[in-house]
């Protein structure tokens, strides 16, 4: 319980800088913490869920791009939830064609997240 709290507040973290660098082109009209939380929690469940799945079915194209695919299907897994988030009306909306920011959006989330990894989740060794 105690690794998936600190990966959810880690996952809000990333959310909210993104949010914060990217902002005219990513809308987060509900800037409270707890929406943050949400959002956090809904991306964990769509990276572990979906994301394995995708990875799954696109291993050729991720073979053949020597890995580069894995951006094109962290780009769609961040825009699913912006999708989710606009349904779910938490107020998380990637406006339409927007998918440099999009892209860009899980680039930094993705190395917030690594980093923050590294500094606050505890170590497998013992």
């Amino acid at each position: 319980m105690n690794k998936f709290l600190i990966r959810l507040l880690i996952n809000a973290a990333a959310l909210f800088l993104a949010v914060k660098v990217l902002e005219p082109h990513i809308l987060m009209q509900n800037d409270a913490w707890y929406a943050y939380l949400v959002l956090a929690l809904i991306f964990g469940f769509v990276n572990a869920i979906i994301k394995p799945l995708l990875m799954i079915a696109s291993c050729p194209m991720i073979i053949l791009t020597l890995g580069l695919g894995t951006l094109i299907i962290n780009t769609l897994m961040f825009l699913f939830v912006g999708w989710l988030g606009n349904i779910i009306n938490i107020g998380f909306t990637i406006p339409e064609n927007k998918y440099l920011y999009a892209f860009l959006g899980a680039l930094i989330v993705s190395l917030v997240s690594l980093i923050l990894t590294r500094i606050f989740a505890p170590s497998k060794k013992n």
